[in-house]
């Protein structure tokens, strides 16, 4: 559960800097700048304490996926980018690439350390 607040503050920070990144005007602007910096700094801080409990390739999907869609929403509202049916046929496969990405760790037994699972071993960290 910690690990997904981690994450969601993560990709609200994402989607942040990347906001200012167009506000900053190829870094002329000062404070949009700043902005950048400390929304994404804020951003990977909080994605590398969310990956103390959660798989990298899961919350890597997560993180991009999401940051993605929310980024697009961002462009429609604040900029009137073009929103068409690629563009919610796009939203629309990376949130289902997510959804089958969080499935794919349901319904396996939970392997004890030093156990062979599908001809790999696997370790369990504490």
């Amino acid at each position: 559960m910690k690990g997904y607040l981690f994450l969601t503050l993560s990709i609200i920070s994402e989607v942040f800097a990347t906001t200012m990144l167009k506000f900053s005007d190829g870094f002329t602007v000062l404070v949009p700048s700043l902005a950048v910096t400390i929304g994404y700094g804020i951003s990977f801080y909080s994605l590398s304490l969310c990956l103390k409990t959660m798989p990298l390739s899961l919350a890597y999907a997560i993180w991009s996926g999401v940051g993605t869609a929310l980024t697009v929403l961002v462009g429609i509202v604040i900029w009137h980018d073009i929103f068409t049916v690629y563009s919610a046929i796009g939203i629309v496969l990376i949130i289902g690439g997510v959804i089958l990405l969080n499935q794919g760790d349901k319904g396996k037994e939970v392997v004890e350390k030093g156990q062979i699972c599908e001809d790999r071993r696997i370790e369990m960290r504490k």
